[in-house]
């Protein structure tokens, strides 16, 4: 293999092996649930994008053609790993789960708590 692929790959295996340890030292020490949230979210998912990228570089040279395989499963983890931490948050939100007592903005989790879905009105009849 090519030194410079392999020095590629090298360094994104590093750098995607870093943010996955930061991320999940992350999900152990932070205190609450919503700070929590970030750690898999951003650190984690741009760890395991490096380490795809890396092993979609190392394929891509061992095949001779462009690998699509790790570019697909890169997009689908950007994609649902906000949607999994929204849906977390507003789980957590709508249970009172209670942040940290440093948290700015307390006021606008009840606002958000106490908000109901819009109700559907009947269409009025035309004469």
């Amino acid at each position: 293999m090519n030194f410079f692929v392999e020095a590629a790959a090298a360094s994104l295996l590093i750098f995607g092996g870093i943010f996955l340890l930061i991320g999940s030292i992350g999900l152990a020490r932070l205190p609450d649930i919503y700070t929590r949230l970030h750690a898999p979210t951003k650190a984690t998912t741009l760890g395991i994008a490096g380490v795809l990228v890396a092993s979609c570089i190392i394929q891509t040279n061992r095949q001779g053609s462009l690998s699509i395989n790790e570019w697909l499963i890169t997009l689908f983890l950007m994609i649902t790993a906000p949607v999994a931490a929204n849906m977390i948050a507003k789980a957590a939100l709508h249970h009172d789960i209670e942040p940290i007592h440093r948290t700015q903005g307390k006021e606008l989790m009840k606002t958000a708590r106490e908000r109901q879905a819009p109700t559907a009105q009947a269409p009025e009849d035309k004469k």
